[in-house]
């Protein structure tokens, strides 16, 4: 049994039209018109394919296959489908499609599995319009309470809320596993991997062991701006000199971590930002990665270590540099369930599919599911490891080849 590729890509391209961008992207942003219309077309799909729809209070869709039987647990799969302002087709779209291919392959060949199937389109995966980023699924979780979230603005000062109730998804369904829909007996989630490894090593699917833990931290460098000609280079109190070997510093520590450490400065501010002023303040932002906690808890005291020690280099009579640093937002390593991750790697391997162990450097709605239930991902190639970019693209066979993994990782689990 196999899933009909053609039809995947048929329904990639379009769900791709809802909001297609001159580059041949996608934006779609959480809970606006174009998202509403996305929704409908996904909830539409399902209702075809025979899947019961329900939504619940945080806008999540679930649509569900009956099994012969009711009493097993759910086994689960999807993504979002919600995209960056300057989104490709496939993040996250492909895990919600590839989840409804694999029902209706199921619906074309009779095919009944003892579990139920469920299919899911989380909601706000991305962040990019309402905090916190994965909202959907981290409300599942029980990370989120619904009501808070739904009070939750966007720039103009617009709430999820009300959003969700002016496209029509503020669901009557409470948000998480109830009495009448219990926790997932596992989730699948596939996915393009949003980075070059796979492409580079020539491998089609990617067992996902897990997801990197990650640490977010703001700092603030405070020196003294002084004029950039008079001042002799040794009585500066320079703030960008110290930002330049924090940078240093964060890309030191990440490589003592290889392979699975990373370290990333994303965002500088400097004041007064003047071309003929030193600079005398610094804002920036530190990204830790790393794929266990004790790795991660290194690499944030070397941050601190590292900081301690440049604010004590950078000096004068006037005084010192001085460098606040402050954890902004974390989240813990993610291990997946093994059964899943072994469900994934027997899948592939029946199929003849060359596969690669990897771990996911970037956060997905599976690492809130697999809290509560057990997970796993399978990951395929992007062209040039390019995601978050209208330019992002994939390969329909390998999109092909990575819906069936999951066909047969979820049949595994459905007991068919």
């Amino acid at each position: 049994m196999r899933i009909d590729g053609q039809r995947l890509w048929n329904s990639l391209m379009e769900l791709a039209q809802i909001g297609a961008t001159e580059k041949g992207g996608v934006k779609r942003i959480a809970l606006t018109d174009l998202d509403g219309q996305g929704r409908d077309l996904v909830s539409k799909w399902l209702r075809e394919a025979g899947c019961e729809v329900r939504v619940d209070a945080i806008g999540n869709i679930f649509g569900r296959r009956p099994g012969t039987d009711p009493s097993l647990p759910v086994v689960a799969t999807g993504s979002h489908i919600d995209t960056q302002p300057s989104g490709g087709k496939f993040d996250g779209n492909y895990g919600v499609l590839a989840g409804l291919e694999v029902v209706r392959t199921l619906n074309d060949h009779g095919v009944k599995t003892r579990a139920p199937i469920e299919v899911c389109a989380w909601t706000n995966e991305e962040g990019t319009r309402f905090t916190p980023v994965m909202m959907g699924s981290g409300t599942y979780a029980g990370i989120f309470k619904a009501e808070d979230m739904h009070l939750r603005p966007d720039l103009e000062g617009k709430t999820v809320g009300d959003e969700l109730r002016r496209i029509g998804y503020l669901g009557e369904h409470p948000s998480g596993p109830t009495e009448q829909h219990p926790v997932f007996g596992s989730y699948f989630e596939a996915h393009i991997e949003q980075g070059p490894i796979l492409e580079d090593e020539n491998i089609t699917i990617g067992v996902v062991l897990g997801a990197l833990g990650q640490r977010w931290f703001d700092l603030e460098v405070v020196g003294m701006e002084a004029h950039a000609g008079p001042t002799p280079m040794p009585l500066r109190l320079d703030a960008m000199l110290a930002t330049a070997r924090i940078v240093e510093a964060v890309n030191r520590i990440a490589l003592a971590e290889a392979p699975h450490g990373r370290g990333t400065v994303g965002f500088v501010q400097v004041h007064p930002n003047s071309r003929n002023v030193i600079p005398g303040r610094v804002k920036l932002t530190v990204d830790l990665r790393h794929l266990d906690a004790a790795g991660l808890e290194r690499m944030e005291q070397g941050l601190r270590s590292a900081c301690a020690e440049i604010a004590g280099s950078v000096k004068t009579k006037l005084g010192h540099i001085q460098i606040d640093v402050k954890l902004a937002t974390q989240f813990p390593p993610c291990a997946f369930e093994g059964a899943c991750v072994d469900a994934v790697r027997n899948a592939a391997k029946s199929l003849e599919l060359p596969t690669l162990d990897i771990v996911s450097g970037a956060g997905h709605d599976a690492v809130y599911v697999a809290r509560l239930a057990p997970a796993g991902m399978i990951f395929v190639p992007c062209k040039d490891g390019i995601s978050h970019n209208e330019i992002e693209d994939a390969k329909p066979e390998h999109l092909e080849a990575g819906c069936n993994v999951l066909l047969g990782a979820m049949l595994a689990r459905a007991q068919a």
